[in-house]
């Protein structure tokens, strides 16, 4: 056992395998692609708060996260973003896994978008 190597925690092994945007190429996308769906993987109450212009609330504490997910068009795009960007990663993995074809992730969440 090499003790001088740092392993990587689980969730940067995750999140290093989406496609990871910070703000302005995650905005980007969006203006870009007329077909691309915002999805708001935050509460209820977070999402009420405040929330980007057409995002669709998607709660990933929600009982229903992945009957919501079933019915979406796996054909299309998706900028997902949730607080910090933890949420969010564990959804584009789920969508990915799941056979969607384009899943971009906000790295950072909302809070990187101010």
């Amino acid at each position: 056992m090499n003790v001088d190597t740092c392993e990587i925690n689980r969730w940067e092994l995750l999140r290093r395998q989406l496609n990871n945007l910070d703000q302005q190429r995650f905005e980007e996308l969006l203006q870009a692609s007329s077909d691309a769906i915002v999805l708001d993987v935050r509460t209820q109450s977070e999402f009420e708060a405040e929330h980007l212009p057409g995002a669709i609330h998607m709660d990933y504490f929600g009982p229903d996260l992945i009957e919501q997910m079933d019915a979406l068009d796996k054909t299309k795009p998706y900028l997902i973003y949730c607080r910090s960007g933890r949420r969010s990663v564990r959804v584009c993995v789920l969508m990915r896994n799941s056979g969607f074809k384009e899943v971009y992730n906000l790295d950072g969440g909302i809070k990187a978008w101010q």
